[in-house]
C-alpha cells in the first residue's frame, strides 16, 4: 500500500552536495520507485527566524512553515536525515523543529495542554545521523543522548511513533565501498517506507 512520505533533510548547508544529501535523496527515489509519494524539506532553505519567546511559540505559523505542517498532517512517515553536531542535531533543524512542531498545531485541541490528542499520532519515523565518530562510540560510550532526547522529547511528544534509528558513523574515513552500501540501504528503506 503506498504510504504518504515526508523526509526532512536536515543538513545546514544549503549548498547540498554532502552524505545526509545523498542519503535523503537515495531514500526519496526508493519510495518513489515503490510508488509512495514523497514531499522533501530541505531546512537550511527555510528562512526561519528562531523562536525567542512563549508567545512566539504559541501563534500561528508562518506560511513557509504552515506548508510543511501540511505535508506533515498528511503523511504516513517521516524521514528525519541530519549530521551529528555537538553531540546533537544542528541548530538550524532544532529551530525548524521548534516552527513546525508548535502546539497549535501539534496538538488536536491546544487548550488541553500536551495531555491532549496529538495530530501527528500514528506516524512512524526513522531518524539517519551521520557522525565522524564510530557509531558505536556514540551509541554506547555517549548514551546517544541527542538522539534520545529527538525521539522521546519531540517526535514523541507530538505522537510520532516508532521511531527507528540509523547511525552511520566514521563517514569522513569511509570507503566508496561503504558508501555505496549505505545509499543502497537508504534506498531498500524508502521502498519499504521505514
Amino acid at each position: 500500500m503506498a504510504k504518504r512520505i515526508v523526509i526532512i533533510q536536515g543538513h545546514p548547508d544549503p549548498a547540498g552536495g554532502h552524505l545526509c544529501h545523498a542519503l535523503a535523496e537515495a531514500y526519496a527515489a526508493g519510495a518513489r520507485e515503490a510508488g509512495h509519494g514523497v514531499d522533501v524539506v530541505t531546512v537550511a532553505s527555510l528562512a526561519l527566524p528562531p523562536l525567542q519567546t512563549k508567545a512566539e511559540f504559541e501563534r500561528p505559523a508562518p506560511p513557509e512553515v504552515a506548508a510543511v505542517q501540511e505535508m506533515l498532517a498528511a503523511a504516513d512517515h517521516l524521514l528525519l536525515v541530519f549530521p551529528l553536531w555537538l553531540g546533537g542535531m544542528p541548530a538550524v533543524l532544532k529551530g525548524a523543529l521548534e516552527q513546525i512542531l508548535r502546539p497549535s498545531f501539534a496538538l488536536l485541541d491546544p487548550d488541553s495542554g500536551w495531555r491532549g490528542r496529538r495530530r501527528l499520532a500514528g506516524i512512524s519515523a526513522r531518524v539517519v545521523v551521520t557522525m565522524g565518530m564510530p557509531s558505536l562510540a556514540y551509541r554506547w560510550w555517549f548514551g546517544a543522548h541527542g538522539v534520545r532526547t529527538l525521539d522521546r522529547a519531540v517526535l514523541g511528544l507530538v505522537g510520532i511513533r516508532p521511531v527507528r534509528k540509523t547511525y552511520l558513523g566514521g563517514v569522513e574515513a569511509a570507503p566508496e565501498a561503504k558508501r555505496a552500501r549505505w545509499l543502497a540501504e537508504m534506498r531498500a528503506l524508502g521502498r519499504d517506507a521505514k
